[in-house]
């Protein structure tokens, strides 16, 4: 495709096949595999990979067994001489089935083998509630593996983000996670430039402003970009920051924003309690607890499985009302 016939538009599940595809046909060593990937089980649950393997052919574009221990096992081993394997878990929540695999291999081989054994290994995993997909099916797990020294956290909210944020990990010469949102898929946006590269722990200033800082990932991140644009209506004016690399995150971008606003609400699908938000909460206050304003805030989801019912699993997702009542909590606020 040439850059003339490029689309101006895609959606996430688009970027992220563009991303595999580049990957494939720049580096012989990138190979793909994982539940139903192949194009004979229709390129994957939702499409992801559909056109790869009869482009690259399946022994690069590999269906598996629903085995994740051995999905994990093999891309492991692959990594180590050599390949740079992309494993595909087909839902976060299935994860915890790899878990030895993960944290005790892939995340610690760098560290005890003194440095000389690196695993460029990109697992790629989706989740989030929104479907009635069940406590099984949809929980965001980030903090569980930002909570392990030797793995990146990659989480993207945009189609351009998805597709550069994921070149990067494939790239990368140490395990990452790359989490996309189920909900957020077919939600167009802005094509990415083919070929660019979005560098992994740098964080986006997606919208600048003077009176609170806003911290999110994710889809929910779109969520806090719906409210401040409402908010700004009302003069509040909101710095919203995409963090993009949950592990390792941008603390000198946060600290930065924060040291000028005075104020952050930080905002994450997954559950409040001990989440990714209470880590960035604590380095606030411990870098600028004499300039705030007001108290640093979470906004998460409670601490229980993620619901079954349309009614429940609504609550259970951090809303724009939610986002906007913590926001205004904050303007009206004083630390001291």
């Amino acid at each position: 495709m040439s850059a003339s016939e490029s689309p101006k538009t895609m959606n996430t599940l688009q970027a992220v096949n563009l991303a595999l595809d580049d990957a494939l046909a720049s580096d012989p060593n990138v190979i793909l595999l994982g539940e139903d990937v192949g194009d004979r089980q229709a390129g994957g649950v939702v499409g992801a990979t559909k056109g790869l393997s009869s482009k690259y052919g399946d022994a690069r574009v590999r269906s598996t067994p629903i085995a994740e221990q051995a999905i994990m096992g093999a891309a492991i081993g692959a990594a180590i001489v050599g390949m740079r394997p992309v494993a595909e878990i087909m839902l976060m929540n299935f994860t915890t089935v790899a878990m030895d695999m993960i944290v005790n291999h892939a995340a610690k081989l760098r560290f005890m083998s003194g440095g000389q054994t690196h695993v460029p290994l990109t697992i790629r995993t989706m989740t989030g509630a929104g479907f009635g997909n069940g406590g099984q099916h949809s929980d965001y797990l980030e903090a569980w593996f930002a909570h392990t020294a030797g793995i990146k956290v990659v989480a993207p909210s945009t189609p351009a983000d998805a597709y550069g944020l994921l070149l990067s990990c494939i790239e990368d010469d140490d395990p990452c996670l790359f989490i996309e949102n189920l909900p957020g898929y077919w939600t167009p946006g802005p094509a990415p430039m083919r070929g660019q590269r979005i560098p992994l722990g740098k964080a986006n200033v997606v919208r600048a402003g003077r009176d609170v800082t806003v911290v999110s990932y994710a889809r929910t991140l779109n969520t806090c970009v719906a409210v401040a644009d409402r908010l700004a209506k009302d003069g509040v004016d909101v710095e919203v920051i995409d963090l993009r690399t949950i592990a390792p995150f941008d603390e000198a971008t946060i600290l930065e924003s924060v040291a000028r606003t005075g104020r952050a609400v930080i905002v994450h699908e997954a559950v409040k309690s001990f989440g990714v938000g209470a880590e960035i909460a604590a380095r606030i206050n411990e870098h600028l607890h004499e300039q705030l304003k007001s108290p640093v805030t979470r906004i998460g989801a409670p601490l229980c499985p993620v619901p079954f019912s349309k009614a429940l699993e609504n609550a259970y997702i951090p809303s724009e009302s939610a986002i906007e009542e913590a926001i205004r909590s904050r303007m009206s606020r004083k630390s001291r």
